[in-house]
């Protein structure tokens, strides 16, 4: 079992509207406040989604290399672009995505209901993706929203071969109307489901809305790592909505202490990643 915890923080996400939740960080000098608390308290790695003036989705070139830079500058987080972006999207933009310069990336390894939309995954994108990865030296991780999904991974691996790194890492994406259960039954069926993946293979869990504690306890009992943040959800406890993502992380950072799996530095991070030192 992994001794430590890769905590991400997963900030802002497409869904939800500042209207709404006027706690969300949509501006990047909001983002950047977000990032040091997170950092601080024990996140590593930082998966981003940006916002716009009127604060909408957006995959705006400009604004994606300026929030990587400023993440940079100030933070020493393992940046994470979202090549997701928002399930309207169009393919291009999203593998522009990789322009910016990101660390990490996200890559989906399936299309999966998504609420009342489709957040759709072409075969032919996932490997476009997945290689431009490899030439450019980035590295993925690999979400998972359904069992599916690790075979459509496995597949890929087999063809294309190992990310760049060499080390492969996936999230598990639970609790999405459409996608697989945020249960602990679910997240021990899809663990063990790892084993058809490369030796060495890490994962962590994201439990969407009420499933968030579950998720997480269930994956630290299990060897995994946490990602929590407003992007996944935005209420704290019934009746209770989140005040910002430094709460989520310090919950995160509570259980993996209590698990005696303490949070992962940025460095041993980046060790287990097979990401390089900046």
């Amino acid at each position: 079992m992994t001794t430590g915890t890769l905590i991400t923080v997963a900030p802002t996400g497409a869904e939800s509207a500042k209207a709404e939740v006027p706690a969300l960080p949509v501006t990047l000098d909001e983002l950047l406040l977000t990032a040091k608390e997170c950092e601080a308290l024990g996140a590593a790695v930082i998966h981003v989604h940006i916002r716009d003036d009127e604060a909408r989705p957006t995959l705006d070139q400009g604004r994606l290399r300026e929030t990587v830079a400023a993440l940079r500058e100030s933070t020493d987080l393992i940046v994470q672009l979202s090549s997701g972006g928002a399930v309207t999207d169009p393919e291009a933009a999203r593998l522009a995505v990789l322009d910016a310069g990101p660390d990490m990336a996200s890559c989906t390894m399936g299309t999966v209901n998504f609420g009342d939309d489709v957040f759709l995954n072409r075969w032919e994108f996932i490997v476009d993706l997945h290689t431009r990865m490899q030439e450019r030296g980035v590295v993925p991780e690999y979400e998972i929203f359904e069992l599916g999904h690790l075979t459509s991974l496995q597949r890929l691996l087999g063809k294309y071969g190992l990310p760049h790194g060499g080390h492969v890492h996936v999230d598990f994406v639970m609790g999405v109307p459409g996608g697989m259960p945020g249960t602990a039954a679910t997240l021990v069926a899809a663990q063990q489901m790892l084993r058809d993946l490369p030796a060495g293979t890490t994962f962590s869990a994201t439990g969407i809305g009420r499933s968030t504690i579950p998720v997480m306890l269930a994956s630290l009992s299990t060897g995994g790592h946490l990602r929590v943040g407003m992007e996944d959800t935005v209420t704290y406890a019934k009746g209770r909505p989140v005040e910002s993502n430094m709460q989520l992380v310090a919950r995160a950072v509570g259980f993996a202490q209590l698990a005696q799996r303490p949070p992962l530095t940025t460095a041993e991070a980046r060790g287990l990643l097979g990401l390089q030192e900046r």
